[in-house]
């Protein structure tokens, strides 16, 4: 019968160790808050800095296209507007195409894309005839364009001086 009585105590240590205390759980929840606090501050810099990698493809894509446009323009391949220095008018232009020989479209965009920084396809541009620094846009032709995020870059730099 003491064989017994032990064996069934023995059971019930068993159980009542299986459950977890109330102090081990606010030690669990604390090193998880810790660990938590860590890792957002470390979250918000990575999609910072996915956002401005996404902003230098954009800005390289754009002026490229515009680069590609001016060359097509110096080499004559359709007519252009007077006094534009060979540099497209604006954004859709590139987008739409301008008409060369045998009414075939030249493309220099497909689409004019989404600024990461603001959400929205409505850059800043800079025609050849406007101050470098400018925030207006004289409106001759397109020669630069820039973010029109008031935001500083991981690296300091204001992103609209990109």
């Amino acid at each position: 019968m003491k064989l017994r009585q032990i064996d069934l105590a023995n059971r019930g240590i068993w159980r009542r160790q299986r459950g977890v205390t109330l102090l081990e759980m606010i030690v669990v929840i604390t090193i998880l808050l810790i660990l938590m606090g860590a890792a957002v501050p470390i979250m918000k810099v990575s999609v910072k800095r996915q956002r401005e990698v996404e902003l230098h493809r954009a800005l390289w894509e754009m002026r490229s296209a515009i680069d590609r446009y001016k060359d097509a323009a110096d080499r004559n391949a359709f007519q252009q507007k007077l006094g534009s220095e060979g540099y497209p008018p604006d954004m859709d232009t590139l987008v739409n195409g301008v008409e060369i020989a045998g009414g075939k479209k030249l493309r220099f965009l497909r689409k004019i894309p989404v600024d990461p920084m603001t959400g929205n396809t409505d850059w800043g541009m800079r025609s050849m005839q406007d101050d470098p620094q400018s925030d207006s846009w004289g409106g001759q032709n397109v020669f630069d364009v820039y973010t029109k995020s008031t935001g500083t870059a991981l690296n300091g730099q204001k992103y609209k001086d990109w």
